[in-house]
C-alpha cells in the first residue's frame, strides 16, 4: 500500500476540539467505522514527498512557509502509521496558499536523478518513470493547490497525516 499523504480542511472549533481530545483523532480521520473520509479532505497518494521536494528543493526542510505545506504543523495524538497527525492553524494555511509556486516553476524543479539520490519517496519511480512520474506529481500538486486555496478562502486550518 505505501505511505499516503492525507489533508483535511477544518474550522478553528474542530482544531480546538481535536487538540483538547486527542483520543478522538482516529474517529475524525476514519469516520463511519473506517469506511469514510473526513469532510473537505483529499489525499495526494504517494506524491507527498516528491511535492515537498519540488516546492522546497529539499527532501525534509526548506524555507517557510512552503516547508510546512506537506510536513509541517503541530503534532497531536498517537502515531497514525507514519507519525502523529499534524495541524496547521488558519493563518499558516493562508501564508502557505499565498506562497505556492505556479505549475511551470514546480515542473522546472524536477530532477529525477537528484530526487533518487536524495531518497525522495517513492524513490524508485523518478528515474525509472521520468516524465510520467512528473505528470503524477503535477496532477496531485494541482489538487493540493486548489485544496489550500479553498481552505484559505474559508479561513480553515488543515489536519495533515501520512498513513
Amino acid at each position: 500500500m505505501g505511505m499516503i499523504g492525507h489533508f483535511a480542511a477544518v474550522n478553528s472549533k474542530t482544531i480546538s476540539e481535536l487538540k483538547a481530545n486527542p483520543d478522538q483523532i482516529e474517529d475524525f480521520l476514519y469516520p463511519e467505522g473506517g469506511d469514510g473520509a473526513p469532510a473537505n479532505s483529499i489525499d495526494i497518494d504517494k506524491a507527498w514527498h516528491g511535492i515537498h521536494y519540488l516546492l522546497n528543493e529539499d527532501g525534509n526542510g526548506g524555507d517557510e512557509p512552503l516547508c510546512w505545506a506537506i510536513l509541517g504543523g503541530d503534532e497531536i495524538g498517537d502515531d497514525q502509521g507514519c507519525g502523529p497527525v499534524r495541524i496547521l492553524q488558519p493563518d499558516l494555511v493562508k501564508s502557505i496558499a499565498g506562497a505556492l509556486i505556479d505549475e511551470s516553476t514546480f515542473k522546472s524543479r524536477y530532477e529525477p536523478e537528484a530526487m533518487e539520490a536524495a531518497q525522495i519517496y517513492p524513490e524508485t519511480i523518478w528515474v525509472r518513470d521520468g516524465s510520467e512520474a512528473l505528470d503524477y506529481l503535477a496532477e496531485y500538486y494541482r489538487e493540493l493547490v486548489a485544496f489550500y486555496l479553498a481552505a484559505a478562502e474559508r479561513g480553515d486550518g488543515i489536519v495533515l497525516w501520512i498513513a
